[in-house]
């Protein structure tokens, strides 16, 4: 009995963690996959640059986490959190999805979209703006929900409520202009983008119904060239790309046969930063993308085509 209560009081003691089936100390109640983390190591290692991955299996509830808890720029990847703002506008009633909307010159920014191309004066509606925020990583359509649902400080407010510590919306956000600096329109890590995701996924985000949307907003994302291109086009997933020259992000939620699984690939001060196929950041997303599907569906025989351009 007494063994027993000093064991007792060690759990209580090592707080929100777990201990896992063999001893090791984790985060979330999750057990360290090390077979994976020995093959995912190398790839995060030999990075020229900073690299990050947080890995989970959603059905076994094992992940790695190699850097997880940096901080990395999200660039475009920031588009989902405002996407859950824009909705947590919509379920208070503030506006309606397929609310009508009038395009504005004014709304232009350059960079990544198809609206930037609107005519001024276009008629449009809040679900084509929240589409391609997503889909296309469309920057007008984004600045234009941002401030639609509040800004940064009601989008980072939710975050916070939600135990988001890390992840925020830094442009034009009152107080975060330091953090602008260093990181861009916005920041997380891999562990809280790869666990926003997962909420989505989860129907935990504002309600199971918005969840439910964005979730299919995710799968149908245009930039699949990338981690996408290492998961065979006729398995779904939910996915979000951030790109500038120095930072290459991507978040990927795999609604794979055996299991779902999700991950965070990021990269920071990159030395390579050309933009093209063969640029390392984007060799390491889909290394670590083909890595994943192989390991989690070892009897899958399927691999990628080679690519003609």
């Amino acid at each position: 009995m007494y063994r027993l209560s000093i064991l007792f009081l060690g759990l209580i003691l090592a707080g929100p963690s777990a201990y896992s089936q063999s001893g090791e100390l984790t985060r979330d109640g999750a057990r360290t996959d090390k077979k994976l983390e020995a093959r995912l190591r190398p790839l995060i290692d030999s990075f020229h640059g900073v690299a990050g991955c947080y890995v989970r299996n959603l059905k076994t509830n094992k992940e790695v986490a190699i850097n997880a808890d940096t901080i990395f720029p999200t660039a475009s990847i920031i588009k989902v959190p405002i996407m859950v703002g824009i909705f947590d506008k919509i379920n208070q009633g503030v506006y309606k999805y397929h609310q009508p909307l009038v395009y504005r010159d004014s709304l232009a920014r350059k960079g990544s979209g198809l609206m930037q191309f609107f005519k001024d004066s276009t008629p449009t509606d809040l679900q084509t703006a929240i589409v391609l925020m997503i889909t296309h990583s469309d920057n007008a359509s984004a600045v234009w929900c941002e401030k639609m649902a509040g800004g940064g400080l009601a989008i980072n407010a939710w975050l916070d409520a939600h135990g988001f510590k890390d992840t925020r919306l830094n442009n034009r956000t009152p107080g975060r202009e330091p953090n602008r600096q260093l990181y861009g329109w916005g920041q997380t890590t891999p562990r809280e983008m790869a666990r926003l995701v997962t909420l989505i996924r989860d129907g935990g985000a504002v309600s199971p119904a918005a969840s439910q949307t964005m979730y299919r907003i995710m799968t149908q994302v245009f930039w699949n060239e990338y981690a996408l291109s290492a998961i065979p086009p006729y398995v779904q997933a939910a996915s979000k790309q951030g790109m500038v020259d120095d930072s290459r992000s991507e978040v990927l939620l795999v609604n794979a046969p055996h299991g779902d699984y999700v991950f965070y690939i990021a990269t920071k001060n990159n030395k390579d930063q050309r933009w093209v196929s063969d640029n390392e950041a984007w060799q390491l997303a889909r290394k670590v993308s083909a890595l994943l599907w192989e390991y989690f569906e070892p009897r899958s025989k399927w691999k990628p085509a080679p690519v003609i351009e």
